[in-house]
């Protein structure tokens, strides 16, 4: 449907990329992924037809239709929302003038030769109208609006009464409206949620064309991409699979490329070694041009650069008391709209909290006033003892001095530091060499946030409070970031929509969700897990406290019926048993799980012992079914057990009151 052919692309001496060729096809979904800088965005503008490309050429079928979505946010307009999505394009407009013209055409003429050329053209028309998108259906508009997060109240609202991010969210809904054959998507999960992100995965991996898409949420891409198109330093790369298909292919290519680098180096001394002994000599001097020849044409293997990971060692925060922010009735509004209303809370020393749930549901304002830069109206906020708070907002890039080298800015936040500690850190975070004498003002917004983050973590707080950290960050600095804060000592509470960072940083998740703040003990997976199980904690368990406290809750307060107390204790004591029982049942499954695993990969060992290559498949088949099932095992088991220890928890409570 679209294809580029050698396409090649430089601005000044740096060349982007060069002998790009790609055919896009139906039901492709290529994730388009490089590095910051590496043209991604430049490749699409091409690709659209808003950039022409150097060398090479595109090109796309008739009838072919193109939907763009770039990065530029859209100004608003006094017009509704659902105005705007269902309005359609000039293409569009001028087919349907076509149409008319042609049935008043038809209308006045009275020859018959003519009237069927006006009826095939009539049909024409009309199949170019439908491949357009030119029937749209409001009720399909809205179900679009819903899926990205709008509300049903938002579809009479006007475009100008609502953020950049989501407008960004409306332009992307007018798009998926128009159902292109092709779609080009840059960025397009930057304004999304959690929820939005789920429900917009289900969309494109459901969409009909091709997609071409950019972004940096790396479960985002193993979900929705059939296809990579990497654009590396020298080239571009082109594989089939998911995004960590591709990384691991790159580590295969990589330790290919090292082993032939390694043997091109070896080849080249041993030659080398012959000229240098042999040049001087008036009857080995063909041989030794000739060697030198054969040097020359030899195309030598360039390693790319691998971002492995990194350990830091940051100034070590002071210890903060177990108990390290508590929230006692809290309650917080912006004018008539009720955000939270006697809200409990509580971080204990070295939790790992993930803050979750869809826009608007009030995760920010909770996060401002943990740190303490929101006041609310009732309620307190105490900080445990000897805690010290960070927060990181994307204000705080505003706050970098323009006129600092790297080094500098960190050397503010810890003056104690030698150059050599710095410069480790500043290595971390994807700057080395003379990167670290670069001014801020030169920086891009990426780079900004990776310096912005390394100063945070150097400030010896112990109380890292975050919001959407990963704003403008690339995937290797997000990895960088994740790598980072699993080695940050203290307690961390974040929000962010890169799963890929939840997985690897929480180990607790709170769902907020119309002012009600839900506690899931346990990661991320655990957390999805439950919700799809449908065992969503009651609210009354927010934040369990592991020193029996009641932690604001209802268990056992003053003034609190006996039979209510008894009622309570049953139900606790009746979900204790039987959260013990599953987890007794999925112990003996694992168990006979382990060793029919443990037969197969005996028999892995010595394929000699399978029949034929048939008998060898099924059992790989069956290898990986009893894995997947093993795996789910566990999940459920991490989950009913965590869940045991909170149910236990608030029955011993109430048996010591």
């Amino acid at each position: 449907m679209l294809s580029a052919v050698n396409v090649g692309k430089a601005y000044g001496d740096k060349t982007l990329f060069e002998n790009l060729t790609i055919n896009i096809v139906d039901g492709q979904r290529i994730a388009l992924i490089g590095p910051n800088g590496s043209g991604k965005t430049t490749f699409l503008d091409i690709l659209a037809g808003e950039t022409a490309p150097d060398v090479g050429s595109v090109s796309r079928k008739r009838d072919v239709s193109i939907g763009y979505l770039t990065q530029e946010l859209p100004t608003g307009s006094e017009i509704t929302l659902l105005d705007e999505v269902l309005e359609e394009p000039a293409d569009v407009t001028t087919l349907r003038a076509r149409i008319a013209a042609a049935y008043e055409a038809l209308v006045e003429e009275a020859d018959e030769t003519i009237q069927n050329e006006l009826l095939d053209e009539l049909g024409n028309l009309e199949t170019s109208l439908e491949n357009a998108g030119g029937v749209y259906r409001e009720h399909e508009a809205e179900a679009i609006l819903s899926g990205l997060g709008f509300k049903e109240t938002d579809f009479t609202r006007m475009l100008n009464e609502f953020s950049g991010g989501w407008l960004m969210r409306a332009s992307l809904a007018k798009l998926l409206l128009r159902a292109p054959d092709v779609l080009l998507l840059d960025e397009p999960t930057n304004h999304l949620d959690l929820d939005a992100n789920v429900w917009f995965e289900k969309y494109l991996t459901n969409f009909r064309g091709a997609v071409l898409v950019t972004s940096h949420d790396r479960a985002f891409l193993n979900t929705v991409a059939t296809s990579i198109l990497a654009l590396e330093p020298g080239e571009a790369v082109i594989m089939r699979g998911d995004y960590d298909d591709y990384l691991e292919a790159r580590e295969r290519d990589l330790a290919i490329k090292q082993a032939t680098a390694a043997r091109q180096d070896r080849e080249y001394d041993r030659q080398m070694r012959f000229v240098e002994r042999f040049r001087s000599k008036a009857t080995k001097a063909t041989q030794v041009q000739s060697r030198l020849k054969q040097l020359a044409k030899v195309k030598r293997i360039q390693l790319p650069r691998a971002t492995k990971r990194v350990h830091y060692a940051f100034p070590a925060p002071s210890r903060s008391g177990v108990e390290t922010i508590s929230l006692r009735n809290v309650g917080k509004s912006y004018g008539d709209n009720v955000v939270y209303t006697n809200l409990n809370l509580d971080l204990e020393r070295g939790d790992r909290v993930a803050l979750v749930g869809p826009n608007g549901a009030g995760k920010t304002t909770l996060l401002k006033i943990l740190a303490g830069v929101l006041a609310f109206e009732e309620g307190d906020r105490k900080l445990g003892s000897n805690v010290t708070t960070g927060y990181y907002a994307q204000h705080v890039l505003e706050l970098l001095n323009p006129a600092n080298t790297l080094l500098d800015e960190l050397h503010q936040a810890a003056p104690g530091e030698s150059e050599q500690r710095l410069r480790h850190i500043l290595g971390g975070f994807l700057f080395s060499g003379d990167d670290v004498r670069k001014p801020i003002s030169v920086l891009s917004g990426g780079e900004k946030a990776r310096i912005a983050l390394a100063k945070l973590l150097m400030q010896r707080s112990n109380l890292l409070l975050m919001d959407e950290p990963t704003n403008h960050l690339d995937i290797a600095s997000r990895e960088t970031l994740g790598d980072a804060l699993s080695e940050y000592p203290g307690t961390i509470c974040f929000i962010t929509h890169d799963r890929a960072l939840i997985r690897q940083v929480a180990t607790k998740i709170i769902e907020v969700e119309n002012g009600r703040p839900v506690f899931f003990p346990g990661d991320y997976d655990s957390y999805l897990y439950r919700k799809q199980a449908g065992t969503t904690p009651a609210p009354a368990v927010v934040a369990p406290r592991g020193n029996g406290s009641n932690n604001g809750s209802s268990l056992g307060r003053p003034g609190q019926k006996r039979s209510d107390v008894e009622e309570l204790r049953r139900d606790l004591t009746r979900e204790s048993k039987r959260l013990a029982t599953r987890v007794d049942e999925i112990n003996t499954s694992l168990e006979t799980y382990s060793t029919k695993i443990a037969k197969l990969e005996k028999k892995f060992a010595n394929p000699d012992k399978f029949k034929d290559s048939d008998q060898l498949a099924a059992s790989g088949e069956q290898y990986q079914q009893l894995k997947n099932e093993e795996q789910t095992l566990m999940a459920e088991w991490e989950s009913l057990s965590l869940e045991a220890e909170t149910v236990d928890g608030q029955l011993a409570e109430l048996n010591v009151d």
